[in-house]
């Protein structure tokens, strides 16, 4: 079983909205930190936001404003609400949990952490 998989990704016009989703297994997703990171090209991802188990909120400077992150511990899932979607957000979106409490690092490499999905792509045309 896989313990996060993500869906929600697509190919839409600059300007326009999409909702990704995480769905949790194989840990007590109330107690976990979540994240949504972006790999827009070559091997390193950026923090894109998080949303702790305490219910902080980390958003990056690129999308502040933009994106909303939350969560429904009851159905074990993480979302990610894009907005105003610029050609820059192109990436592939990868959800993952902090392995120690509020544990993030701002650049990791995919996999990095134990936990860590099979990510989505979202592509933004101009």
């Amino acid at each position: 079983q896989v313990p996060l998989v993500e869906s929600g990704g697509g190919s839409v016009q600059a300007g326009g909205s999409l909702r990704l989703s995480c769905t949790a297994s194989g840990f007590t997703f109330d107690d976990a930190d979540m994240g949504w990171y972006q790999l827009p090209s070559g091997n390193e991802c950026e923090l894109v936001s998080s949303i702790n188990s305490d219910g902080s909120l980390y958003y990056g400077d690129s999308v502040e404003g933009r994106f909303t992150i939350s969560r429904d511990n009851a159905k074990n899932t993480v979302y990610l609400q894009m907005n105003s979607l610029k050609p820059e957000d192109t990436a592939m979106y990868y959800c993952a949990k902090a392995p120690y409490d509020g544990f993030w690092l701002s650049r990791l490499r995919p996999g990095d952490f134990d936990y860590w999905g099979q990510g989505t792509q979202v592509t933004v045309s101009s």
